[in-house]
């Protein structure tokens, strides 16, 4: 539920840094009236989060403006970016490079990670 008429629903993604090399990207939806009070309000939680992981908040958030109020099937972010790699090498690239500790729906039910 919207605070007030000027608030509007935002995905923010953030990273963490779990020991010395398992990096954590998170994303939470949060109600703000606009990108700097979504990435603050994001950046606060982050905060709170790692501290009770004893994790590092390593200070990236990027913020996406839903469409509409959250719901099931809803967009909660989006980020877009260019490249010429194939759709092949640009997953291997940046998604699976082999070190996500993720399953296949498959093969596991893993609350780590689920891929198809």
């Amino acid at each position: 539920m919207q605070e007030n008429a000027m608030d509007a629903w935002f995905g923010v993604r953030c990273v963490f840094l779990h020991g010395e090399s398992i990096y954590e990207e998170r994303i939470v939806i949060v109600i703000a009236s606009d990108f700097d009070q979504a990435i603050a309000k994001a950046e606060d939680e982050a905060t709170e989060y790692a501290e009770g992981l004893n994790a590092e908040y390593v200070g990236l958030a990027q913020a996406f403006a839903l469409f509409d109020a959250p719901g099931d099937g809803a967009e909660v972010f989006s980020l877009m970016r260019d490249s010429d790699l194939p759709p092949d090498e640009y997953l291997t690239a940046f998604f699976e490079t082999g070190d996500e500790r993720q399953s296949d729906v498959d093969s596991s039910q893993s609350s780590a990670g689920l891929s198809r």
